[in-house]
């Protein structure tokens, strides 16, 4: 039972789930937070107009619905490597470590125990040598 709960935690499913569940919910606060209050600044601080409050330019000068912002369009690329980096680092590599040591493991079980076809050949002998041949 342990066996066949360990083969579905190692399946690629189960990581996939968990990235998305962590990337949707622990690090986007942080990293929003992050962005908003020393990346934003910082980009608003390149754009040229004082009363522009970002980085970007108005199609229509005076008609805010037309403001476009580049500097959300930066903000959102930031936000995006930073999570990818930190769901690399912290689930994705280890996992991948702990799955090639589980499968070495897994490789040095098989070939230290008997397989099928020897039990059954040392079987086929034993019986050839009991039986009397005429």
């Amino acid at each position: 039972m342990l066996k066949g709960f360990r083969d579905f935690l190692m399946r690629g499913n189960v990581l996939d789930l968990a990235v998305a569940v962590v990337i949707g919910t622990a690090f986007t606060a942080i990293v929003t937070a992050f962005t908003e209050n020393i990346i934003n600044p910082l980009i608003a601080a390149i754009g040229a107009d004082t009363d522009v409050n970002g980085l970007g330019f108005a199609i229509r000068p005076g008609i805010d619905a037309t403001f476009i912002d580049v500097g959300a369009v930066i903000t959102s690329v930031i936000n995006f490597v930073i999570l990818a980096a930190v769901v690399y680092f912290v689930l994705i590599v280890p996992f991948t470590h702990a799955k090639k040591r589980l499968i070495k493991e897994q490789v040095a079980d098989e070939e230290a125990g008997v397989t099928d076809i020897q039990l059954l050949t040392e079987i086929r002998d034993l019986l050839q040598d009991r039986t009397p041949r005429a």
